[in-house]
């Protein structure tokens, strides 16, 4: 069998690959040499994110609070804040873009409402506070709001294709091209009026 009539090669089943399109949407596909495909998924799917959170005024992406006391202990119920919000599910699978949600969840330190109003309230649950502001800043909306948790949403549903594809690989590995299979190619024809000429 010559090489040419060989089957193309399975790539192998890479799981850092995913890791990493987990991570970074794209970064798994950069990392494989698929630099097009992973700045692409980079591109559209961390723009759709941003975006979908610049159109809910930064409030649509969180986990809310939680919690019950056991022995005069506060104790935060994570999978019972999703719950309540299903749509942190979906959003989750953006990868690092939506840790800080999760960050603000178990109340770790950020910085103070008086050193940066934005950062203190990204994708942090939402206080009494946060939710009047919210109510009003939906009231004078129009649908933006409610489109914008939708693209946040299907951002991170679809980098579980995304993730899956870095994980497989690519559909055929590219196979080196060489025009003699171990030696015993067919030889070269010699150019014509050269046969019997003296070596």
């Amino acid at each position: 069998m010559t090489h040419a009539d060989r089957p193309p090669e399975q790539p192998p089943i890479s799981v850092m690959a995913g890791v990493l399109a987990y991570l970074v949407p794209g970064l798994g596909h950069i990392v494989q040499g698929r630099t097009g495909k992973g700045l692409m998924f980079m591109g559209i799917l961390l723009g759709m994110f941003l975006l979908g959170q610049a159109m809910g005024n930064w409030q649509n992406v969180y986990m809310p609070a939680v919690e019950e006391r056991e022995n005069n202990n506060v104790v935060l119920k994570p999978l019972a804040s999703v719950y309540n919000r299903w749509h942190f599910a979906g959003q989750f699978w953006i990868g690092a873009a939506a840790w800080p949600a999760i960050w603000q969840f178990y109340q770790m330190p950020m910085p103070s409402e008086e050193q940066s109003e934005f950062w203190h309230r990204f994708q942090r649950p939402q206080t009494w506070d946060d939710e009047q502001r919210q109510t009003q800043f939906l009231t004078n909306s129009d649908k933006s709001p409610d489109l914008g948790w939708v693209y946040t949403v299907v951002a991170g549903m679809l980098n579980i294709l995304v993730i899956y594809d870095a994980v497989m690989g690519p559909a055929f590995l590219a196979a080196p091209h060489r025009e003699e299979e171990s030696g015993q190619g067919a030889a070269k024809p010699q150019p014509a009026g050269t046969e019997g000429a003296a070596s």
